[in-house]
């Protein structure tokens, strides 16, 4: 019988510690992975939408699962100005912004919003994917100062207008129209100088004020307009291309601090590579948009040299203007980087 019990304490204690191995081992797993939420803007499976989903199980899949990535698309977690203010106080791990919509953060975000920066995608690399060029340190050392980390790029697309009151050819037909634009000192400045009026008010917002005909328009580009389904409440659509739009991806430096310097490396080759991927197929497929724009309905209107040549006049204005907010050294730079690519 004492020969039975003791084998019996020895079982027992035996399987004890085996369970208590086998909690303690997955409380460390547990604690080794880190849960993080990514928020963004765009629509479900959207081009935005889809650098986001490969970005997130990208990371999962090199971290061997130590980081795991919840996305939240579609405003779910608000705008992008209500985004980056979260990354700034570690409210928010990670997030794809628009820094040409957080002017409201700091002035400087907005310069890339210039009107004709770039008027062809040539222009738009040698300008906008150069990392020594005036935009990216801008943006980059801007958001820096706000404890956002920049760590990598994407693709949007040049801007168009659309409106449901009748198509755009001049700068005189924008008199009037009440366009809703990103809080935004150039595009602001820019329709206003044609004759709109605006109003500032954040992406999530958009669709409702659009079918409530609270204002007329707004400044998206094709894929844009049709993936959050905005030209439902339009009938005309002009390929200004006033504007070239694109997005980073985020984290806060809060996150930064507390990742290793491996994870660190995986996150920025990561959204490197995904935002590489993203631009090239974002171009392959912007015409379709457009097509698709057409055959649900929209009047699709691409302006001759002559109302671009006065579009641009306007917009050359809106350079002025904002020089003092953009500081005469950079705004110089950025000219020169401009008449470079347009050289080429």
């Amino acid at each position: 019988m004492k020969i039975m019990s003791i084998r019996h304490r020895f079982t027992v204690l035996l399987a004890t510690c085996i369970m208590l191995a086998f909690a303690a081992a997955a409380a460390a797993a547990s604690a080794e992975t880190m849960e993080l939420r990514l928020a963004h803007y765009a629509a479900i499976d959207s081009p935005a939408d889809q650098a986001a989903q490969e970005f997130a199980r990208l990371v999962e899949e090199r971290t061997d699962g130590r980081i795991v990535i919840t996305l939240f698309p579609n405003g779910q977690l608000g705008g992008v100005e209500a985004n980056a203010r979260d990354l700034a106080r570690g409210a928010l791990d990670l997030a794809l912004l628009t820094p040409g919509s957080l002017a409201g953060l700091d002035p400087l975000l907005d310069i890339h919003y210039l009107p004709f920066i770039a008027t062809d995608y040539e222009q738009v690399d040698a300008i906008f994917y150069n990392p020594d060029g005036v935009i990216q340190k801008t943006i980059r050392e801007t958001l820096a100062k706000h404890d956002i980390e920049t760590l990598g790029l994407y693709e949007l697309e040049f801007r168009a207008v659309t409106n449901s009151r009748h198509p755009i050819e001049t700068p005189d037909d924008l008199e009037g129209l009440k366009l809703r634009v990103p809080s935004s000192a150039a595009i602001k400045g820019f329709f206003e100088a044609a004759g709109a009026q605006t109003v500032v008010m954040p992406f999530p917002e958009l669709f409702t004020a659009l079918q409530q005909g609270t204002v007329d328009g707004q400044d998206n580009g094709a894929a844009l307009t049709y993936e959050s389904q905005l030209f439902e409440t339009q009938e005309y659509m002009t390929t200004l291309k006033h504007v070239y739009a694109f997005g980073t991806f985020n984290a806060s430096a809060k996150l930064w601090s507390e990742l290793s310097e491996e994870d660190k490396q995986i996150m920025l080759e990561t959204a490197q590579e995904v935002g590489e991927r993203q631009i090239q197929k974002n171009r392959e497929i912007n015409d379709q948009y457009l097509a698709k724009l057409a055959q649900a309905g929209l009047e699709i209107t691409h302006p001759n040299e002559q109302a671009l040549a006065a579009f641009f006049e306007i917009g050359q204005q809106v350079w002025d203007e904002l020089t003092p907010v953009y500081g005469e050294a950079r705004i110089n730079a950025l000219r020169e980087e401009v008449a470079r690519a347009r050289s080429n």
